[in-house]
């Protein structure tokens, strides 16, 4: 069943997550199967609610699910603390999770859940276990430019050649988590002079990845930022060759090219809650990962299962130098994108 998120609910992420550190964390209490549980979902219906619906059908657990924009539903529970109805978090991102460990709203998930998830792609104390694996690219016009034309690095988009040419999502959670590790990667300063040309260099904003690459495939911008497995699910649906718009994979090492993770956590009240528990395992298991991979053209993150025909090896992504656990300081990084007037 989904619950509507109330207009009322959705405070400002920005703010409430500068709070984090000060929240009280709830205490952890039991609670007993019921074969029902609460799940707050940051990301899209139309790509989890067929996932649910499995696994309602194989398990007999009836999921209640309240949607909407991963930071917006962080910030909500960071003010509900205790009294949140929810039993699982599932995020579009490591960065909104670790805000959330930080405030000491997650349960300790079980090693038998956690352990098959490789590390890098899982918190570094099982409060929240990685599920999907999604590569930041660079989406262009193929017919304004060639491969060899797109930039290799994020940081050509500081140029006053790109000014009006290209597109980002600054209230998407995967883009906050992308500066987030920007500045994790190349330090303050630069990540301020990198939020400050950009702003200064009139990008074309969007609600979305999505509306991004559409975007780029109409011919209405050169380029964007986006997550890698939108082209692929368009491209799926349009045909191959019918995509103006293609990929470019920023080089390795760059802060444009990092692998973030969707992921689960269980809340602090719901420790005992075998329901809640119990689609966290489905989701590191061997059918939902099969499912997403499928579905939603994302990365797997178990042994066992093989990612979309025509996606990079997984491992050649991966920046040796981010810890995805370092993503935590969303806060930090509203703060700049709201200083320099993106959100």
């Amino acid at each position: 069943m989904r619950i509507p998120i109330s207009v009322a609910a959705l405070v400002a992420g920005a703010t409430v997550f500068a709070l984090a550190g000060c929240t009280q964390a709830a205490e952890p209490a039991a609670s007993s199967a019921d074969g029902a549980f609460t799940l707050y979902s940051g990301r899209d219906e139309a790509l989890i609610q067929p996932l649910i619906d499995q696994f309602e059908e194989q398990s007999g657990i009836s999921v209640e699910v309240r949607y909407g924009n991963t930071a917006e539903l962080g910030a909500l529970l960071l003010e509900e603390g205790e009294a949140t109805p929810a039993q699982v978090f599932l995020a579009q991102d490591a960065g909104a999770l670790g805000a959330l460990s930080n405030a000491d709203l997650f349960a300790t998930l079980p090693a038998t859940t956690t352990d098959k998830v490789p590390a890098g792609f899982t918190s570094t104390d099982d409060t929240w276990v990685g599920v999907t694996g999604r590569a930041r690219v660079i989406t262009y016009d193929s017919e304004v430019m060639s491969a060899a034309e797109v930039p290799s690095s994020v940081d050509a988009f500081t140029d006053p050649a790109w000014a009006g040419k290209f597109g980002i999502a600054p209230a998407n959670a995967s883009f906050q988590a992308f500066v987030t590790a920007y500045r994790v990667l190349n330090g303050e300063e630069a990540a301020d002079k990198w939020v400050a040309a950009v702003a200064a260099n009139d990008p074309v904003i969007f609600d979305n990845n999505r509306a991004i690459l559409a975007a780029v495939n109409d011919g209405v911008i050169e380029a964007g930022l986006i997550n890698h497995y939108y082209w692929f699910a368009q491209a799926a649906e349009t045909g191959e060759a019918n995509m103006r718009a293609q990929l470019s994979y920023p080089e390795a090492g760059d802060a444009g090219s990092i692998v973030n993770v969707t992921g689960a956590g269980l809340l602090a009240g719901a420790t005992a809650d075998a329901d809640a528990l119990e689609f966290i395992d489905y989701l590191v298991g061997t059918d939902a990962q099969q499912y997403f991979v499928d579905e939603t053209y994302e990365y797997p993150l178990i042994a066992g299962i093989d990612a979309p025909a025509g996606l990079p090896v997984l491992d050649s992504l991966v920046n040796p130098d981010l810890d995805l656990a370092d993503l935590d300081t969303l806060a930090d990084t509203q703060a700049l994108l709201g200083k320099h007037g993106l959100i």
